[in-house]
């Protein structure tokens, strides 16, 4: 069996710390358990393990009392509750064992950030660290992969993506079946659960249009009309299919130019493989001809990896002026802008004129094939 050690592994062992809770965020089948069990491995004292699933779970921590706790725990200084968002005031218990059981450590995962982030996220400030877990980063490959055979996989990863599963799958149909059975069991269950939505097919179909617009800017007036539903039932969608992390929204960017178009957001799929299943084409990439969003949507998800795992605080955009100029990519840290345009094979692009004049210390570079990995590392 091939397992990667995930990067966010040692960061994570350093943060759980007495008497703080780390939360661990990530998409179902992302690698979240073993992720955990890996870094658990590494410690030399007596776990508790609790899983949000289990009724049995939610019985014992429904009495909120220190006593309680204590009892539950027993000689165990180390916690970890798997799917903690399905547990009742899961941050209110938390926070009351952290405050006052002495060294006590805690770490929670969950597929969702609806409850998690809700329920735990605002008891537990200043006692978190959080951090998103996402399929397969270009960097975890590099423990099997080579400069030989890397380009072919790479090749077959902007079809496919990068879930951790697809390692054991050899056989192009058996990934093709994975990723079906993804998006049918896995891909909405926690929107349709939580939210209480009964028909799925809207949501589908809005990911449909979404994947066929990649790197333009989308309407929600118009995606609505399409879908015959409320403006605002849109939006409401695409923030829960944020939140279960299957797309990742981006606004423009602007500092008042009046040129500047910032009104609509473009979005994008965290994982390639979703976004060929939710449109149903698996064909090569000589057999295609949307490889220039393919690229853009998996540059601007590895990005993303690279961005959480180094721990890089940055905010992220793309440009665009009604003169049609653009940059895809655009990050605003440490007071400087930095201008990316993601072209699959091409050796050069001309710096946007508008970008150089009005944003002349701001950097611009191109990101192909030849060039992403060191953007990466």
């Amino acid at each position: 069996m091939i397992y990667l050690v995930r990067e966010l592994s040692n960061l994570i062992l350093k943060k759980l710390q007495p008497n703080k809770v780390v939360i661990l965020y990530g998409a179902r089948r992302v690698g979240k358990t073993m992720l955990v069990n890996e870094i658990l491995a590494k410690v030399n004292e007596p776990i508790l393990r609790l899983n949000g699933d289990d009724i049995n779970v939610h019985d014992k921590l429904s009495i909120r009392s220190i006593e309680n706790y204590k009892q539950i725990l027993g000689t165990c200084k180390l916690l970890y509750i798997d799917e903690a968002q399905k547990i009742p005031e899961i941050g209110l218990k938390l926070k009351l064992m952290i405050d006052e059981i002495e060294g006590l450590r805690i770490i929670i995962s969950g597929s969702s950030s609806f409850d998690i982030h809700k329920n735990a996220g605002e008891p537990l400030t200043g006692r978190k660290y959080t951090f998103t877990l996402y399929t397969l980063s270009e960097n975890e490959y590099t423990q099997i992969e080579n400069n030989i055979n890397k380009m072919d996989k790479v090749r077959e990863r902007l079809i496919f993506g990068n879930y951790p599963e697809l390692l054991h799958l050899p056989d192009r149909q058996d990934k093709v079946d994975y990723l079906n059975e993804m998006i049918s069991s896995y891909l909405l269950k926690d929107i349709l659960v939580y939210e209480h939505i009964k028909n799925s097919q809207k949501i589908f179909n809005l990911l449909r249009l979404i994947a066929f617009q990649i790197g333009g800017e989308v309407s929600l007036q118009e995606l609505g009309i399409q879908l015959g539903i409320s403006k605002n039932t849109v939006e409401k969608y695409l923030d829960l299919l944020s939140k279960v992390f299957v797309l990742h929204k981006v606004e423009g960017f602007s500092r008042n130019l009046r040129k500047e178009i910032t009104k609509n957001s473009r979005w994008y799929f965290l994982d390639n493989g979703i976004r060929n299943a939710v449109i149903a084409n698996f064909n090569p990439l000589h057999a295609r001809n949307d490889i220039g969003a393919l690229w853009e949507n998996y540059m601007i998800s590895e990005r993303l990896k690279y961005q959480e795992y180094k721990r890089i605080s940055s905010n992220n955009y793309f440009w665009r002026t009604y003169e049609q100029q653009e940059i895809d990519w655009v990050e605003e840290r440490d007071g400087s802008l930095f201008g990316y345009e993601f072209k699959w094979k091409e050796e050069k692009v001309k710096i946007p004129t508008q970008w150089k004049s009005v944003y002349p210390d701001a950097s611009f570079e191109l990101i192909n094939i030849n060039n992403f990995s060191e953007w990466l590392k």
